[in-house]
């Protein structure tokens, strides 16, 4: 797993970088628009306003056919929600820190090699 957080997962098959941390056997599977798709990564950014607590998610997505797909998502208690999902400069900032460099997900953002 890649790993500058506890929040941070990626699928052992589709990295070749060092690892910080063991791998999760077990391949998340979802749901798209386009159809079934593998989870390659994910990245979680715990989150707080007032009394309120949530986290927004961040993941790589790869359909059957090889096309990757990024996806934005929160969650309240545990359960993952589609909607709006707002990221403050800081929450960007820190997801771009849970990213590692070379990571697949932090390229597909852009924010590393191409």
């Amino acid at each position: 797993m890649w790993m500058k957080s506890s929040n941070f997962v990626s699928k052992a098959s589709h990295t070749c970088y060092s690892l910080r941390a063991s791998f999760d056997d077990m391949a998340t599977k979802t749901a798209t628009p386009w159809g079934p798709a593998e989870v390659l990564e994910e990245a979680k950014v715990p989150q707080r306003v007032g009394g309120k607590s949530f986290a927004s998610i961040v993941q790589l997505l790869e359909t059957g056919d090889g096309e990757r797909l990024v996806r934005i998502a929160y969650t309240t208690d545990g359960i993952v929600r589609r909607g709006p999902v707002t990221l403050r400069p800081r929450d960007l900032a820190q997801l771009r820190d849970r990213l590692v460099d070379g990571s697949p997900l932090a390229e597909a953002l852009g924010w590393g090699e191409a």
